[in-house]
């Protein structure tokens, strides 16, 4: 197939892959990013992926997995640490990029494959958009959706724990999460390097406890201060940075429909997958191989986005299935703080309850060692 233009609303991961691939495919068309936010502005700090990082990109696009794999920080083991105690959790591996850099890499292949991108550009009419195909890469608050919902019939919700998405210049060896009780309740944080001497420090708590701490009167510096303080000895110190560091909750998004005339969404405009799982950046760039493929696999617009949804969905489906069952073991981790550290390491280990004990031993022989051990002696 052959398509004259295309427009792409939203400069995100989702965004841009899909463009880079399409153009790519299609080198005869104009292929045009609008981001309605100027360059390199962004939220957050690092992006987390899970053990085999971008290694499902080098089958479809090596030249994009040889640009970012390089900058990649990555790790074998994870870490939980409960009641001052740290528990390894061996073979679950990760790799991170600072999110800014992985935009970066991501528009410079874009840009080199001959993507128009277009930045503090908002689109606020659609049907200004006289291209053959829409995609909507623009996230949760998605006008592609938004002027079509009917036909993709969005289903929102969010998670019950608050959250607030903070930076630190400190490394850690893995991805951690720190687990502490306090006087007014409890705290997880989530932290991982993403670079040399930076870290992402996401912070969460219940709603008792965010109530508590009236976080909710306070403004981002007030409130990573009163972080500092909880997760000093994780911190060792090091401030936390605060970049759009608003709390928040986590949405639950799915849309059961994807496709809505020449208009198609991906990404967080189609679904939500809860960042514990750390699936949702690679998702959106799953979607964007899945779209690109199907487009060059058919000689009709109508019949390639049909085959997308048909293909792709059942497939993201079960990662976001999954992801909100590891979202709904956050919601009541205050519940298991009780636990003793291998314990509560197995509980959450096994959270999905997908997860058999031979394939446990399989993935993790030095945990499931420990815990078992830790079970006989527990039984005398």
């Amino acid at each position: 197939m052959n398509l004259s233009a295309v427009d792409v609303i939203g400069g995100g991961p989702a965004g841009l892959y899909a463009a880079t691939l399409i153009k790519s495919a299609m080198p005869s068309a104009r292929v045009t990013v609008h981001e309605q936010n100027p360059l390199d502005a962004t939220f957050g700090f690092g992006v987390v992926f899970s053990d085999q990082a971008l290694d499902f990109l080098k089958a479809d696009d090596p030249a994009t997995h040889d640009l970012i794999t390089p900058h990649m920080e990555r790790w074998r083991n994870m870490t939980l640490v409960l009641k001052g105690e740290r528990v390894t959790i061996d073979g679950i591996g990760f790799a991170a990029i600072g999110r800014l850099q992985l935009l970066q890499l991501l528009q410079k292949r874009a840009a080199d494959t001959g993507v128009e991108l277009r930045f503090s550009k908002p689109v606020a009419d659609l049907a200004s958009m006289g291209a053959d195909l829409v995609i909507g890469a623009d996230g949760l608050n998605s006008l592609v959706r938004r002027t079509q919902e009917d036909a993709f019939s969005p289903a929102l919700d969010h998670f019950q724990n608050r959250f607030a998405w903070f930076g630190t210049n400190r490394a850690f060896d893995t991805l951690t999460q720190t687990f502490v009780e306090t006087g007014k309740g409890t705290f997880n944080a989530h932290h991982y390097r993403y670079a040399p001497g930076k870290s992402t420090f996401i912070v969460e708590c219940d709603a008792a406890t965010y109530d508590a701490y009236g976080f909710d009167a306070m403004d981002e510096d007030a409130s990573a201060r009163i972080c500092e303080e909880i997760f000093a000895d994780a911190l060792e110190g090091a401030p936390l940075i605060t970049n759009k560091s608003a709390w928040r909750r986590f949405p639950k998004l799915w849309c059961s429909g994807w496709v809505a005339g020449n208009r198609v969404i991906l990404g967080d405009a189609a679904h939500t997958a809860h960042f514990s799982i750390g699936s949702g950046t690679r998702l959106a760039m799953e979607d964007a191989i899945a779209l690109a493929r199907a487009l060059r696999d058919s000689q009709d617009l109508a019949a390639a986005l049909a085959a997308f949804a048909r293909d792709r969905m059942p497939i993201a489906r079960k990662i976001v299935d999954a992801a909100n069952t590891s979202a709904l073991w956050y919601d009541h981790f205050p519940e298991k703080m009780s636990l003793e550290p291998l314990d509560f390491g197995f509980d959450y280990i096994t959270r999905s309850g997908r997860v058999d004990m031979d394939r446990l031993r399989g993935l993790a022989p030095d945990f499931m060692a420990a815990y078992e051990t830790h079970k006989l002696r527990s039984a005398t």
